[in-house]
């Protein structure tokens, strides 16, 4: 029996797909600056994967990704979907022992999820598009170097999806 716990819809859903969309960094090939932080998280938070996940109407698309090789899951098992919900860090120091977790597909089978950091992207508006977050197939808890580190890179990976929209939208004025 599945008793996983499904975060509740945002109150401001429809407007913060649009600014998803808008961004145009759903299905676009990878790129070396997200690629850089992605990286750079997993090292700096001593973890196995990190991503920039973004949280689409039933999926979750990962724009960069480091130690995982799948493009997408489901947004009905993703932990990303839940750390949207706040605008701080949304940590699970080991997902087996959480009941909105415990029997996720994430945690019961491949990548064997335990640990889960995310740090929410959010636009200018305030729309969370997604997350910077590390995953690690071991429980622990961010130090607060780890979380200081986090929490600046997702800063950077905001600022370059701020400079890319903007390049994109002069682009379009051409």
């Amino acid at each position: 029996m599945n008793f996983m716990i499904f975060p509740p819809p945002l109150l401001n859903e429809e407007h913060r797909l649009e600014a998803l969309y808008d961004a145009c960094l759903l299905d676009t090939p990878p790129e070396a600056a997200f690629d850089f932080i992605t990286r750079l998280a997993a090292r700096l938070c001593q973890t196995k994967i990190a991503l920039i996940s973004l949280v689409d109407r039933d999926r979750q698309w990962f724009k960069s990704s480091y130690g995982l090789a799948v493009e997408e899951t489901p947004r009905m098992s993703s932990f990303c979907a839940h750390a949207i919900h706040d605008r701080t860090l949304f940590e699970v120091c080991d997902a087996s022992q959480d009941p909105r977790f415990w029997d996720n597909p994430l945690v019961l089978g491949a990548p064997n999820i335990r640990f889960y950091a995310g740090m929410p992207l959010q636009t200018k508006d305030g729309h969370c598009l997604g997350t910077l977050c590390v995953i690690d197939d071991r429980p622990k808890q961010l130090s607060s170097r780890e979380r200081a580190h986090l929490q600046s890179l997702a800063k950077q990976a905001e600022q370059h999806i701020h400079w890319r929209s903007q390049y994109l939208s002069k682009i379009a004025a051409l």
